[in-house]
């Protein structure tokens, strides 16, 4: 089964693939991935920036990557197929140890991850003693070993807030770091690691955006990018919080700066919205297709493997960011 119907998916694909692609490609391999996820007790989870057949065909669960980490924790799916990049998947396994982790291509990686190792932590460690070290989720699981605690765009400003020190490493985003900054008052030690995505955008964008289409439009941008564009942005946020935000505006023309998936499911779910974006595409998400997760899904490929010690010491850091973040809904 998906989180809609068969018509409800038609719908939603509708603004951005030919009815025929639709008929002939996706509805087809929809049924065969849903029937083999129920045939192995298998549970996909979808990421924001999934493209709309992936991300409301099969995805079992949607969100972004605070929601899925606390979701792929608590289901009760045998094997979890991640719907994202490399990361995200070992961040399943490092909370879901006991279950088969796949995702269906394992060159779905990540410009920021990739942009600090394990050792570039142990130096900064070593740079700055004692000091606690607060880790973007989008790392690996060995930097996430070194980690007190991690965050996502969605918690940052709420995890460093939390931590007992005046001055915090926060890794490995700096356009992320450089906006906690902007809403802390703690001493911020930032790491030159950037989104491959995000980087591109520029205040220019967004000056462009409101001289086009005017004071009617709402701009609102992802953490990620530089400060001065979240500065003249009306609303900067996760991914699940700019849907909860786009849910609630009143406005009717949106311009989304962030991944372009997004606005392809934005559309599909709030039609009567009209969005506006320069598209900035990440290459990384793009390799996860239907055709790649069929193919996983049957020859159960590709796993993710995590050494005991990665595990025990990540699970740590994910952990402590879940019950910071989740503490106040058990109240």
């Amino acid at each position: 089964m998906s989180i809609v119907t068969k018509d409800q998916l038609i719908q939603k694909l509708k603004p951005v693939y030919l009815p025929s692609e639709i008929e002939e490609r996706i509805l087809p391999l929809v049924d065969e991935i849903n029937q083999i996820k129920k045939d192995k007790n298998a549970v996909l989870l979808g990421h924001n920036y999934m493209t709309p057949d992936v991300f409301w065909g099969v995805s079992d669960i949607i969100g972004d990557s605070l929601y899925l980490s606390k979701m792929a924790k608590e289901t009760k799916g045998d094997i979890l197929l991640f719907n994202g990049v490399h990361f995200m998947a070992e961040t399943a396994k490092i909370l879901s140890p006991e279950k088969k982790v796949l995702i269906a291509d394992l060159k779905a990686g990540c410009s920021l991850a990739e942009a600090i190792t394990r050792e570039d932590v142990k130096k900064l460690k070593a740079q700055y003693p004692g000091v606690p070290v607060v880790t973007y989720v989008n790392c690996s699981a060995e930097v996430k070993a070194e980690t007190d605690v991690c965050c996502t765009s969605a918690n940052a400003v709420q995890i460093v807030n939390a931590i007992d020190s005046d001055t915090v490493i926060f890794l490995p985003d700096e356009y992320l770091a450089g906006n906690v900054r902007n809403q802390t008052s703690k001493t911020i030690i930032s790491f030159p690691g950037r989104c491959m995505v995000h980087e591109m955008y520029t205040p220019n964008d967004v000056h462009l955006a409101k001289k086009t289409f005017g004071k009617d439009l709402t701009v609102i941008s992802h953490p990620e990018c530089h400060e001065d564009v979240v500065a003249l942005s009306d609303y900067s946020g996760s991914t699940s919080q700019m849907i909860d935000f786009v849910r609630k505006a009143k406005t009717q023309k949106i311009m989304l700066i962030t991944e372009c998936s997004m606005g392809d499911n934005l559309r599909a779910e709030f039609p009567e919205k009209e969005f506006v974006s320069t598209c900035q595409t990440c290459p990384h998400m793009k390799r996860i297709t239907l055709e790649k997760i069929k193919i996983a899904l049957i020859e159960e490929k590709f796993e993710i493997h995590l050494t005991e010690e990665i595990i025990t010491k990540a699970q740590n850091a994910v952990n402590r960011m879940l019950e910071i973040s989740y503490k106040n809904q058990s109240k």
